[in-house]
This record gives C-alpha cells, structure tokens and sequence, in this order.
C-alpha cells in the first residue's frame, strides 16, 4: 500500500494538537515551538502533495478509500483534484504564519493580573483547525466532509470566545460579553445551516443510495440515477444555504464582522482566509457536481445575491472605524466575486474563483496580521485613534500599504489576475452582471486609500509617536506573504496550470460551454 498522504496531511495537525494541549502549564515557549514544527511539517507534506499531483492526470489523485460504517454506506475516502490541491497548499501554507503572529497572543496577561490565558489551548486549537479544514477539502465522501464541516466549529467557537482581540480589553466584563456574542453568532449561525445541510446529506442518501461523490457524479453521468426536478433543487438548496453561511453571502453574513472584529488577528485570518474557503469550495465541487441542472436553475438569483454582497460590503467597509470590521466587511465583498465566478458558469469565471480563492487568502493574512500589529501597538481599533504611522514606523506603514493594494486588486499583486478573470468570464455570459460587480473595484480602493491615509499619513498623533516599526518575528511573518503577493501577480501559471483541468471537468458536469464570441463577419 502506498504512503497515505492526504491522511498524513490531515493526522499530523490533529496529533500536533493533542500533543501541544498536553504540554505542562508551565511549558509555554515549548507549546508555541512544538505548534510552529507541526504547522512547518505540514507544510512540507502539502508541498509533497502539490509536487505529486500531476494536473494532467485523473480528475481526483492520491486517493484512498477504506470502509468506515458499512451498514450506512459511509466511507473514508479522500482524492484531491486541481482546486482542493491548491486550497490544502493555501491551508498549510498560512498556519506557520498565523501561529508566530500569535506567538504572544495567549500569553499570561499583565504583572498582577489574576487572568490567565492558557497558551497549550490556543495554539492546540489552531492546529486543530488546521486538520480539520485540510481533511474537508480531501473529503470526496459527502459525509465525511459533513463530519469536519461541522465539527471545525467547535475550536472556532473557543477561539473566538476565548481569547478575544487583546486591544479591546482592559479587565471590564463588557469586552468578555461581546467576545462572547461573536463566537456565539458565528456558532448558532453555522450550527443552522449546518442542521439544514444534515437533512440535504440524509436526503441524497435516500435518492442516489451512496454517499460517495464520484459514484453519484458517474451515476448521473451515465444515465443510471435520476433525480426528480423538485427533488434535485430541494438538496441542492439545503447543501448551498451551508455554504453560503460559512462563505458568507449576504444576507447571512452578520456573523463575520463580529466575529472578526472580537477575534484576535491571527484568529481572524483563520476564519476568512481558511475556514470560510471552505464555503466556496464546497459550492464548486458538492453543489455544481452533484445537482447540476438545479444548479443553472438557481444562477440568476445566486448572481444578485453575489452582487449585492459585493456593493454592499464594500459601501459598508467605507463607512467603517474599526480596522478590523473595515477588513471583514471588504471580505464580504471579496466573496461576492468568488460567488460570482463559480456561478457565471465560464472557464474564466470558475478559475478566476478559485485563484480569488487562494489570493485572497494570501492578501487577506498579510492585511490582517499587519494591522494585528498595528492594533497591538497602539491598544486600539478605531482608525481615528492612528495618524502619521508611516513617519515612526515606515516598514509597518508599507507593508500595511501592499496589502492593502492587493485587497484592491492593484495589477501586478496575485489578487488582480482572479478579479480579472473573474469579471471577464461573467462579462461574456451576464455583461450586465459583469457591468454593475465592476463598481465593487472602485469602492475598494476607496475604502482601502482612506484608509491608509487617515491611519498613516497626516500629522504624527501623540499617542503613536514612540510606536516601534516591525520586529524580526513580524517580518517574517509578513515579508513571504508579500513576496507571495508579488510573484503570483506577475506569474501565475504556477497556479493556473493546477487548477484549469478542474474547472474544465467541473464545467463539463454541469453541461456547459463557454459563450463564442459574437464576430460580424467579414464584407
């Protein structure tokens, strides 16, 4: 038998996890080394994973299926194709990053304080997260993927309510209350979809008589399971409002500022350049795969949905003070484009998604732990509090700047080859669609320069006047996400050629072409 990768992949976070929770009290430094070695080793196996899988090849690759509950068909089974490959590389790829930029954020509170912060949870959760997200998008059982789509709550809830953002604490109860209604928002939020999602499972069950994807998707290819018009959009309803929760897509998106704005940085960056992909992968390889013709039948209105997040969450980022909330409600918009191209039903547009996928992930973490350290700085979210950053802290201030012109899709940074394509592919098919997401790039990069300009230029403030730029730790966390940003916006072959072979197949599940070019012929 062959090295089980994708299990390895999977396993060495979630032993990470219990290990670093294991770690005796008073052994914190040891809890946060052991955290960022298993975090680095996993890494190296989604770079093995990524070297091993050949775009070129079958649709699903490094596959592994073994009987797990036989009396109800469940299976464990895993297979990655081009875009879960790519998002397990993204996952691995972030978690060193988050856990050095939390590398005190767990720490003892103050000389004096009775408040106790207990390091071994916090970086234990996050690998935690961490194998549970990587296991989703291995999973080609629809109840596997059930099982960690929903148990990835559970350490996301705990991070969020139990160790909030520091700055916005100061030993009163009203900070614990709001930490406390975040996590509990976000949990009850994605515990419903998740229960609706439940029924959608049992119910495909019922209808395909398998859980498993690539069996019901060769069922319906060859004529073998037929599913009734009513039937096929009713699931389809009940797997995509999950997705759309954990995305989120307006309307059920209010969970995400609160939960950003109370989480700490790093938690942050897990739930909207991690946890949340998950939302949007799952609407390209469950929703598109298995209900097809439900999935065209939905488009229109899934279409304005994702327009209306898009407008919507970047009008709303503009009017923000919290630096925090401003980024989550960017994400909202950000989202409405990855939304948008999976259901524009193009080449461009579902490529364009999935790079917008891993792009945003990148530019995302390096916005987010940037103004972290900003925020922990200063003691402070509100953007009024800041002026003149940039005149005591220039590598802060520039680095702060990159990222924010990638959230704004600048050409040359990754994040402006997926909205390009993004809107390119909804052009040809919806040129109105395409015409009115096109605003949602102008709002950002108004949100994004008044931002910078009211936080880092301007008289210096007094309060940030001794503010200390970028230490060694933060660099390093900082400095690759950039050189990433960089490299990706100038080349991304590396990138598209992974992912192009699965949106082409996932394109032909649902039957469709891209539209020809309308040329007047020649006089």
């Amino acid at each position: 038998m062959s090295f089980p990768l994708l299990t390895a992949t999977a396993v060495l976070p979630a032993l990470g996890a219990i290990a670093t929770a294991a770690v005796p009290a008073a052994q914190r430094v040891a809890a946060k080394w052991l955290a960022l070695l298993v975090s680095l080793g996993t890494l190296a196996l989604a770079a093995v994973t990524l070297v091993r899988f050949d775009p070129g090849g079958d649709r699903y690759q490094l596959t592994e299926s073994h009987a797990w509950i036989p009396d109800f068909g469940v299976r464990y089974q895993l297979g990655v194709d081009g875009i879960g490959v790519a998002l397990v590389a993204l996952t691995a790829l972030l978690m060193p990053f988050v856990i050095l930029a939390g590398w005190h954020d767990a720490d003892p509170m103050e000389t004096g304080s009775r408040r106790w912060r207990p390091t071994q949870g916090f970086f234990a959760l996050i690998l935690a997260v961490e194998a549970m997200v990587i296991i989703s998008f291995e999973a080609t059982d629809v109840f596997l993927f059930y099982i960690f789509f929903e148990a990835m709550l559970i350490p996301m809830y705990f991070l969020i309510g139990g160790f909030g953002d520091r700055a916005h604490e100061h030993g009163d109860k009203a900070a614990a209350t709001q930490r406390s209604y975040a996590a509990v928002k976000f949990l009850l939020y994605n515990l419903v979809g998740g229960l609706i999602m439940l029924a959608a499972v049992i119910g495909l069950y019922v209808v395909a008589g398998s859980f498993s994807l690539q069996e019901i998707v060769q069922a319906r290819a060859d004529g073998s399971l037929h599913m009734a018009t009513s039937t096929e959009r009713w699931l389809f309803l009940g797997f995509f409002f999950a997705f759309a929760v954990k995305a989120p897509l307006w309307p059920l998106h209010t969970w995400l500022p609160n939960a950003m704005g109370e989480a700490t940085a790093p938690v942050a960056v897990l739930i909207t350049a991690v946890v949340d992909k998950v939302g949007t992968f799952a609407m390209l390889r469950f929703c598109l795969q298995l209900f097809p013709e439900a999935s065209k039948w939905a488009t229109p209105a899934i279409l304005v949905l994702a327009l209306v997040s898009i407008v919507y969450g970047a009008l709303v980022a503009v009017g923000q003070r919290d630096i925090k909330r401003l980024v989550a409600y960017a994400s909202i918009s950000h989202f409405g484009f990855i939304i948008l191209g999976i259901f524009a039903m193009t080449t461009q547009g579902q490529s364009g998604a999935t790079l917008y996928m891993v792009n945003h992930g990148i530019s995302t973490a390096a916005l987010m732990l940037v103004a972290g350290f900003l925020i922990s700085r200063r003691g402070s979210r509100l953007i009024a509090d800041y002026g003149g950053v940039q005149k005591v802290a220039p590598v802060l201030a520039g680095t702060f700047l990159i990222g924010g012109l990638a959230t704004l899709s600048l050409p040359g940074l990754a994040p402006f080859v997926s909205e390009f394509l993004v809107l390119v592919g909804t052009f040809t098919r919806y040129p109105v669609v395409g015409i009115i997401a096109t605003f949602g790039i102008v709002l950002a990069a108004l949100y994004t320069l008044v931002l910078y300009q009211r936080t880092m230029t301007g008289p210096v403030k007094a309060s940030v006047a001794e503010m200390p730029d970028l230490r060694v730790r933060e660099l390093l966390v900082v400095a690759p996400l950039i050189a990433l940003l960089i490299f990706l916006g100038v080349y991304p072959k590396p990138l598209t050629d992974i992912v192009n072979p699965a949106v082409q197949q996932t394109m032909s599940d649902v039957h469709k072409t891209d539209p020809q070019p309308e040329v007047e012929a020649a006089k």
